[in-house]
């Protein structure tokens, strides 16, 4: 399902002496943290925070945060998670974001009335993505996010179509 407003990341603590807070991503990494002007509080976009600056720190980003200028305004939102507004990213075509992959339906490519199951997580650490997919009869099975087995992400109606490899879905 295509949401209006995505998880970015878990501030995590302060940095400094000047309001800035170390944001740990949930996304691509600390430098995709930097194409935002606009952090929201929540997943309506009800609450804003204009990003002054954005730096890259190891394996997080600090962020400067309009309004928040000591150290204790910025103690004070340790552990908010931040959104983003999905508009403002241009995902190039075949790219989805995974909170957006998370609870869609997989179906087969070939037979719209055969289903795998839900896609209940996404470990994106490896050489390509692997996808948790929970059967209807409570199974896991994973399966490898490579263009030979998904071959259509509809997230807008919250199907994806596989070709499963082999061996993946059949009985023993």
């Amino acid at each position: 399902m295509i949401k209006k407003y995505l998880e970015i990341g878990q501030i995590v603590s302060t940095h400094g002496i000047k309001g800035e807070v170390r944001l740990n991503p949930w996304c691509d990494g600390p430098e995709f943290v930097k194409k935002f002007k606009t952090l929201y509080r929540d997943d309506k976009g009800q609450a804003s925070f204009k990003v002054v600056s954005c730096r890259p720190h190891g394996n997080v980003a600090v962020v400067k945060l309009e309004g928040v200028d000591t150290v204790e305004q910025a103690k004070a939102l340790k552990n908010t998670v931040l959104y983003m507004k999905r508009s403002d990213v241009n995902l190039p075509k075949g790219k989805w974001f995974i909170s957006e992959l998370i609870d869609c339906r997989v179906v087969d490519a070939d037979d719209d009335t055969v289903e795998y199951g839900v896609i209940t997580d996404v470990d994106s650490g490896l050489a390509n993505d692997v996808w948790y997919i929970k059967t209807d009869d409570g199974a896991e099975v994973l399966i490898p996010a490579i263009k030979d087995v998904v071959i259509n992400c509809d997230v807008e109606n919250n199907r994806v179509h596989i070709r499963p490899l082999r061996g993946l879905f059949d009985e023993d």
